[in-house]
């Protein structure tokens, strides 16, 4: 029988969203709050809003998050009685658990064995295997030598894996034996690096079944239950993208089955604690894929249905207290829909980073959003590049989705590139509509273009609301409208660039606008000349007609950057230079960095002949491998960088003569 532990203190290893998640529930509870930092997130808003912070010195998770000895002096420090490890980092680290116990510290989470037992996919599939919990054929890769012999019974297409760590790091589809070797050299060097352990296993591979997982909740007085499941299926990299709950392939007889197998595998290890596991679904069979000793990042869709907060149930029974009282008749309420908004630019599959000049939820109610960052953030290449998750609940699938959906459209973030179009395609495709997609079918989903309407409309309101700031700001002549002469002869031009596309616009303020009426101008822009009215209103937004239709246009400029949004969704237009210098022009056979981040391999050395689409460098950025590539054939006469270096955007890493095209490429997908 366990005994109360009182909880007074809590200490939070980790960052972001899931820090400021955390101290939320415990800041409810009554509990003070410790948070700790890397020096990228000084001034983050997890550091913030706890009531102590404690800075751990280092720029990188090695250094930082991932330092044992720091954490537990922090804890020691400032008086913290307990940890709660959020995920990732060392969430499922059984040695991590043991030191936290170790120094009477109380771990929020499942015991060190249970940790250990389900830490590694091999000894999981192992201990479930005994509970009757039906598995795919495996096996686990020698560390040295020719893995092809060992992957020949399991068969192709299959998948490998880092038996250590999750989050999509570490795994390869291999469609023939002709792809295993390069592989697994990129998974071992991935799962080396991330988790500290490069161990790999292959494993049956099935192109077309969706991720299913079963959340579950284990106290230390003998209970265990699951909540029902999530659908992860939309992912990319093996890394999830939108969640929901409760899974449109899954009946109610199915969700059964898989339920008291997830309370099966769970029960095997005496669980306790939050945790998931998780099944590859094909049909209606269900396959063990691994369990997750720890809180998800998917977990908001869970709480939204059931009514539950799992990190104070996660809490409670870290003191030792019982289920919540009615878990045991827990009834799934409407339908809830998760998207998480990543730093990055889909169509090059990069992550970006800056800063963020702006980020601002709408006002479309019923949304939950669970951001690490704020207006003001600094977007860094040293961790994750999730922004926030946006959830939406709705009594039925197609409401939460297409209320998700609007909420996606009036967040305002600007100074980064995000993945939001991408999740919009998503939201309404026909496809995720009709449940009808597989873990690769976003992959196959086209990034849409933004409309061409939508960003004409845009260009306009950026022209405008940039004249009427200049207007105000002139010294003198403030009531003429800029641009005015005595004779007329042509209109003001501006051209903005839209990611790779030109806009050209001529304009003639006919009527400045004044406090309580309109202005007016007429526009020419994408091969069409109308009349506009436009009025500026508080808070940098504009009143603008246009063709009929009145709209309220937001116009955030920053420097020669103009952010627009309108209900249709955001463009980012760049004023062009009206007299650009002569720039200095790219190194011929350049390969450059395609974004900032760590140099982990050099393949090659001055003197070296390479084909087209040979490695020539690695980059680590954002948990992600970029592999910089020779467009064509040539020799390498210059290697300007080392193994280890850090580099920034841009950055000339090596120089092959013999290549015909300026720069380079970062051809290879996300590994």
């Amino acid at each position: 029988m366990s005994s109360f532990r009182p909880i007074r203190t809590l200490l939070v290893a980790n960052r972001g969203e899931i820090a400021r998640r955390i101290l939320r529930s415990a800041m409810e509870m009554g509990m003070r709050t410790v948070a700790v930092y890397a020096a990228p997130d000084e001034g983050e808003p997890f550091v913030d809003e706890a009531d102590v912070a404690v800075p751990l010195h280092g720029d990188t998770a090695a250094t930082s998050y991932l330092d044992v000895a720091r954490l537990l002096e922090a804890a020691r420090g400032t008086g913290a009685d307990a940890i709660h490890p959020g995920y990732g980092f060392l969430a499922e680290r059984a040695d991590f658990a043991t030191a936290c116990r170790d120094a009477d510290l109380t771990w929020v989470g499942p015991s060190p064995a249970a940790i250990a037992a389900m830490g590694s996919k091999i000894e999981a599939k192992a201990t479930v295997r005994a509970s009757g919990v039906p598995l795919l054929p495996d096996a686990v890769l020698p560390d040295e030598g020719d893995p092809r012999p060992t992957a020949a019974p399991v068969g192709y297409p299959l998948l490998v894996k880092a038996a250590f760590g999750g989050g999509g790091r570490g795994m390869r589809v291999v469609r023939d034996e002709a792809e295993l070797v390069a592989a697994v050299e990129s998974a071992r060097r991935e799962a080396a690096s991330a988790f500290g352990d490069a161990t790999l296993l292959v494993e049956r591979y099935v192109a077309s079944g969706r991720h299913v997982e079963i959340q579950v909740l284990g106290d230390e007085h003998g209970h265990l239950v699951h909540c029902f499941e999530r659908d992860c299926t939309v992912q990319r990299r093996h890394q999830k993208v939108v969640e929901e709950a409760p899974s449109p392939a899954v009946s109610p007889e199915l969700r059964a089955r898989m339920g008291a197998a997830a309370v099966a595998a769970g029960k095997t290890i005496g669980y306790t604690n939050a945790g998931t596991v998780e099944f590859l679904l094909d049909g209606d069979d269900f396959f063990f894929l691994e369990m997750n000793t720890r809180l998800q990042v998917e977990h908001p869709v869970t709480e939204a249905v059931t009514g539950l907060d799992l990190v104070r149930c996660q809490l409670e029974i870290a003191t030792g207290e019982t289920l919540p009282v009615g878990i045991d008749d827990l009834r799934l309420s409407g339908h809830a829909v998760e998207a998480r908004l990543y730093a990055e630019d889909p169509e090059r599959g990069v992550p970006s980073t800056g800063r963020l000049h702006r980020f601002e939820p709408g006002p479309t109610p019923g949304l939950r959003y669970d951001a690490g960052v704020e207006t003001g953030s600094r977007v860094s290449v040293a961790f994750d590049p999730m922004l926030a998750k946006v959830v939406a609940h709705a009594p039925t699938r197609t409401e939460a989705l297409a209320r998700l959906a609007r909420g996606l459209l009036e967040l305002q973030v600007h100074g980064v590139r995000t993945n939001r179009d991408q999740l919009l395609a998503v939201l309404r495709s026909e496809d995720f509509r009709r449940g009808d997609v597989d873990t690769n079918w976003l992959e196959r989903l086209p990034i849409p273009r933004q409309d061409h309407e939508v960003v004409r409309i845009h260009a306009i309101a950026a022209a405008l609301a940039g004249q009427e700031e200049r207007r105000r700001a002139a010294p003198v002549l403030g009531t003429v409208p800029s641009g005015w002469r005595n004779l007329r002869s042509a209109g003001q031009q501006i051209t903005f660039q839209a990611g790779d596309e030109p806009w050209e616009l001529e304009y003639e303020v006919t009527k400045p606008a004044r406090a309580s009426t309109s202005g007016a101008a007429t526009v020419r822009c994408g091969g069409r000349t109308e009349d506009v009215r436009f009025r500026p209103v508080d808070g940098g937004r504009l009143d603008l007609r246009a063709g009929g239709v009145r709209r309220r246009v937001s116009v955030h400029r920053v420097g020669e950057t103009s952010f627009v949004n309108t209900e249709d969704g955001q463009s980012e237009l760049v004023t062009e230079d009206r007299f650009p210098g002569r720039g200095a022009g790219d190194v011929a056979g350049g390969c450059v960095a395609p974004v900032p981040g760590r140099v982990t391999v050099v393949a090659v050395a001055p003197g070296d002949e390479v084909a087209a689409g040979d490695v020539v460098a690695v980059i680590e950025a954002m948990k992600m491998e970029h592999r910089i590539v020779a467009h064509e054939a040539g020799t390498v006469v210059e290697v300007r960088v080392r193994e280890g270096d850090g580099v920034e955007h841009g950055e000339l890493l090596a120089v092959v003569h013999g290549v015909e095209h300026d720069g380079a490429t970062d051809r290879g997908e996300e590994e």
